[in-house]
Order: structure tokens, then C-alpha cells, then sequence
């Protein structure tokens, strides 16, 4: 690194770990700081689409906060796993993870990439949308209030309306042919 880069860094961005030393040039004793460099060689990918590079052919690569998620990109790392299904109690659930930046890592971001529990997460979000909307709206608790009250149309709501429907429909269908 050229001395100006270094003076940028440090009045720009000052590192966190300072590793200095005392010297002692003809009598006098002098700080002198060592830059700490770390090099970390691991395949983080994964379980990657694309076969990556051999070892020998592979450079670092200079990672920080600027370039983190650009980086990320480029390794794409992911994970293809069975995990138990604790929604319906039996059987695995097959999971694919693609981390493309450093937000996909949060547990919403996970989530949102499998499809069984992307749709937990929307009725999630849309119930705390509904509790919101009935902050101080006395009518329309009234009305949530009377459908829960009232069994004929909670199964309607709850999808087991066909046997009401069921008439209706029958004599629709009789009626299409003539």
C-alpha cells in the first residue's frame, strides 16, 4: 500500500486493531505501528450451481464494507439441505438458500425464500396490518367480532362453505344445459 493510501485510511476509516511496537533508534525509543493483514483461504460458495476455480488458478480477493455485497455476488453462495417439516409434522422439507449480499442472511430474507414459509410470513404481516386498521376503529371490531360469533359464516371463511354452496351451484349447473 503507498503512503497516501494508508493516511486515507486512517483519517477516513481508522482501523479498529492497532498493533504497535517500540523501537529504540540511538537512545531514543519510537512507536512503530505494524498494519495488520488477514488472509483467509476457504470455500465459502457453498454448494455451488458452477464448479469454482481450482485452488492454484483462485486470487484474494480485497474485501471491505464498500465492495462486501458486490463481492458476495460474485461468490453467490448456497445452500441446497432437507430439513424435518415441522409444519405438517411428517416428512423433510427441501430447502434451497442463494446469499447474493449481506441482507440475505437475515432470518425475514430466509424465510422469504421458501415458499412454504413465505406465505406464513404474508399472512403474518397482513394480521399485523388488520390489528392495526382496528386501532381505534369500533366498527369494523364489531363486524370481525360477529363473523367470529357466528359459526355458519366462519366456515364459510375458513373454506368449508362448499356444502352451504353446494345448492346453489347444483342448480346452476342444471340450468347451463338447456
Amino acid at each position: 500500500m503507498s503512503d497516501s493510501l494508508q493516511k486515507w485510511v486512517g483519517r477516513n476509516r481508522p482501523p479498529r486493531v492497532q498493533i504497535t511496537y517500540d523501537v529504540e533508534i540511538g537512545g531514543a525509543t519510537e512507536k512503530k505501528e505494524l498494519p495488520l493483514v488477514v488472509g483467509l483461504l476457504a470455500d465459502l460458495s457453498g454448494q455451488p450451481l458452477l464448479k469454482p476455480d481450482k485452488l492454484k488458478n483462485r486470487r484474494l480477493i480485497d474485501i471491505d464494507r464498500d465492495n462486501f455485497n458486490e463481492v458476495m455476488g460474485k461468490i453467490a453462495p448456497r445452500l441446497d439441505l432437507s430439513v424435518p417439516d415441522t409444519l405438517k409434522g411428517q416428512g423433510n422439507l427441501k430447502i434451497e438458500l442463494n446469499f447474493t449480499e449481506f441482507g440475505h442472511f437475515h432470518p425475514e430474507a430466509i424465510v422469504k425464500q421458501v415458499p412454504r414459509l413465505a406465505k406464513l410470513l404474508e399472512v403474518r404481516q397482513q394480521l399485523r396490518d388488520l390489528l392495526g386498521k382496528l386501532d381505534g376503529n369500533d366498527e369494523l371490531d364489531a363486524l370481525l367480532e360477529s363473523i367470529i360469533q357466528n359459526t355458519e359464516e366462519l366456515k364459510v371463511l375458513k373454506g368449508d362453505g362448499a356444502a352451504l354452496a353446494a345448492p346453489e351451484t347444483a342448480g346452476e349447473v342444471e340450468a347451463a344445459p338447456s
